[in-house]
């Protein structure tokens, strides 16, 4: 069943992300939700939660901080982020779409995996609400083209709100890395595949105790493929749905025909 289009003008918005409170691509996600509706609230992390992933805190207490006006952050990751904003602060009247970002930084391929800022609009979809996962893709040397994110960022919200929207997904948008007058357009993908060369970087401190650094080099396949990766390549923004199932159809059917064989063998 997909939920109705909807009018964004009317939304409750709950903005959040995994780089903190104080982040720069949090106070553009804010510009874009309130060029689009008034009622938006923003509860983000104390503090920078990059590769937390769909991670909960249940061993330590939880605190709210009212920052500002409309405006809180929590001493936790984005999953708490988002719980707490639904759930509590918006308790009387649960947010209609959750938008979380913008990261410095791309969100494509298996970086959904690890993504604290996927984890925030998952987090959304499993409450029932439409979720958005921004990402400003970066080279290490040069500046960040916020202006490009903010810009479509805009744009891609308001049509997809006029769009039916599937239970249990979210939809992963990344800008390329260019100034807004140099990208292609927008372009549907889905998720991509990298080559990734594992590396584990080992040093010792100034006790000779050994001490480690994981560092994975990613080299993006090229490929002519419609994925998130050759069309930010192509200069091209990637809106990629993503769906919360990770059921493998082929594989649920093949196991179900060899177990059903050696259930009648024992």
């Amino acid at each position: 069943m997909n939920l109705a289009p909807f009018d964004i003008s009317r939304a409750r918005i709950l903005v959040s992300n995994d780089d903190g409170i104080h982040a720069p691509g949090l106070k553009v996600l804010e510009r874009i939700a309130r060029s689009l509706s008034k009622d938006v609230w923003v509860v983000a992390p104390e503090s920078e939660q990059s590769g937390a992933s769909h991670s909960l805190t249940v061993r330590t207490p939880l605190r709210i901080r009212r920052v500002s006006t409309r405006r809180y952050a929590v001493n936790g990751t984005p999953t708490d982020c988002v719980l707490l904003g639904a759930l509590q602060i918006l308790k009387d009247k649960r947010p209609d779409l959750v938008l979380s970002g913008i990261n410095p930084g791309g969100n494509m391929a298996e970086d959904v995996g690890y993504s604290g800022t996927v984890a925030a609009a998952m987090e959304g979809v499993l409450l029932g609400c439409r979720a958005v996962a921004m990402s400003q893709i970066a080279t290490q040397d040069g500046p960040l083209h916020w202006r490009t994110a903010e810009h479509f960022g805009i744009r891609i919200v308001r049509q997809l709100a006029a769009a039916p929207w599937p239970r249990d997904v979210l939809v992963n948008v990344n800008f390329p890395d260019r100034p807004v007058t140099d990208v292609e357009g927008i372009e549907i993908t889905r998720q991509g595949r990298r080559r990734l060369q594992e590396r584990i970087t080992e040093a010792f401190d100034p006790f000779g105790r050994p001490y480690y650094w994981i560092g994975t080099p990613r080299l993006d396949r090229p490929s002519k493929e419609p994925t998130d990766i050759a069309a930010c390549s192509r200069g091209f923004v990637s809106v990629t749905p993503l769906h919360l199932d990770h059921t493998h159809p082929g594989m649920d059917r093949a196991l179900k025909r060899v177990f059903a064989k050696r259930g009648k063998r024992s």
